[in-house]
């Protein structure tokens, strides 16, 4: 049999684990077909003879949109068509082949969702959860968007009672947003605790917060469910991260990073519920307790997704995504459980089974390396190729 595309002798992460020997990866339009240790036959053959291939690298958390540069809609409609496509095609010449939104204007991000599917815009398959989902006056609708009224309305879904955010999931499902993505910041300000203060080099003298109150946190996470989406909550305190998993969360933003992570049966839950953590080092890493906490959670075998949080104005999209990889090795994790949070652990955050590995049945989103990523997370950037549904998007050789 004659395949449109092989890929030939490469040594192969699959997204868990390396294969034992070279191998060839045979692709049939935007599937692959085969992954054989035996020669396939392809009317394209691309000799990968000692080079590795690997699963396009998925970032489960970025922000798209510039909210520096959005503050009207003339404004949007000038971002997206000067900056948005110069932006989008950096992941695809980093290996970022899926990047999912966690937290851009609903309107603007899903139509950059289907202008990418269709074609017409060049850059990563997009997944988006719409406006992330906050109290009122929480984070980040009165600490990003304190001073922009139009954006903070477009960002971010502001609610006040449990009709409320029951309402506003279900109008973000009926859009078909990919998931839901709730933000839960601050001390126990509405059970009598301390105030608290966000703070970041932004905004040094901090912004009082609330956090989002348990039974809008709880009544969020039911209606999604009730969608069949998949719910991640943003968190940086123990207290805020237990508050979740127990509401049902599938998910960690950032987990847990301004304390360090005593909670032990915090673990323990978030394994018996198969919670997800996504560290996302790249924006938290100034944070001393950040990657300790990595550690703590990845060792004791917990879901790990790879999230960088990347955002406008700071570094480069994609770029970002391969810090973010480095940063996670130096918390403690090997370089091949990295590899398995950017590819298979971070589909199955996205709930994409399609994506994420190198098998037979599966998208064929692939990355083609200079050398062996597994011993060094920095062989990611020696890139070569990079394969998307079956078609080259990027070529160095």
């Amino acid at each position: 049999m004659t395949h449109d595309l092989v890929i030939s002798r490469a040594h192969v992460f699959d997204g868990h684990r390396a294969l034992d020997g070279p191998h060839d990866i045979a692709v049939d339009g935007g599937r692959i077909a085969a992954v054989s240790a035996e020669p396939l036959r392809g009317r394209r053959q691309v000799d990968a003879a000692g080079r590795w291939v690997m699963p396009g690298l998925i970032d489960t958390h970025i922000h798209l949109y510039d909210v520096s540069a959005v503050s009207d809609a003339d404004s949007m409609r000038a971002f997206e068509e000067r900056e948005l496509p110069g932006k989008l095609g950096l992941f695809l010449d980093h290996g970022v082949t899926t990047i999912k939104s966690v937290g851009d204007p609903t309107d603007g991000i899903l139509a950059t969702r289907a202008r990418l599917a269709a074609g017409t815009l060049r850059g990563p398959r997009l997944l988006a959860t719409g406006c992330g989902i906050t109290g009122r006056d929480g984070h980040p609708a009165s600490t990003v968007f304190g001073g922009n009224p139009w954006a903070r309305e477009c960002f971010t879904g502001e609610v006040g009672s449990v009709r409320q955010i029951r309402e506003l999931v279900h109008r973000l499902a009926d859009r078909e947003v990919d998931a839901i993505k709730l933000l839960s910041e601050g001390a126990c300000a509405h059970s009598g605790g301390p105030e608290y203060l966000w703070r970041n080099p932004a905004f040094p003298d901090g912004v009082a917060l609330e956090r989002l109150p348990p039974d809008l946190l709880r009544a969020g996470i039911e209606a999604g469910h009730e969608r069949g989406l998949r719910v991640t909550v943003h968190t940086t305190q123990q207290v805020a991260a237990r508050e979740a998993v127990e509401a049902g969360a599938d998910g960690l933003e950032h987990g847990v990073t301004v304390e360090p992570l005593t909670d032990h049966s915090l673990i323990d839950l978030m394994l018996e519920r198969g919670t997800t953590y996504t560290p996302t080092l790249w924006i938290d890493d100034a944070h001393p307790d950040a990657r300790g906490n990595l550690k703590k959670v990845a060792e004791a075998g917990v879901h790990i997704a790879l999230g960088s949080d990347t955002f406008s104005g700071l570094g480069r999209y994609g770029a970002n995504t391969l810090e973010e990889a480095g940063l996670m090795v130096a918390a403690g994790l090997t370089p091949a459980q990295v590899l398995a949070a950017g590819t298979s652990g971070a589909a199955r955050q996205c709930v994409r089974p399609d994506l994420g590995t190198v098998a037979p049945g599966k998208r064929a989103d692939l990355l083609v390396l200079d050398t062996d990523p597994t011993a060094d997370i920095g062989s990611v950037r020696d890139l070569r190729m990079v394969i998307q549904n079956g078609g080259i998007t990027v070529d160095k050789r």
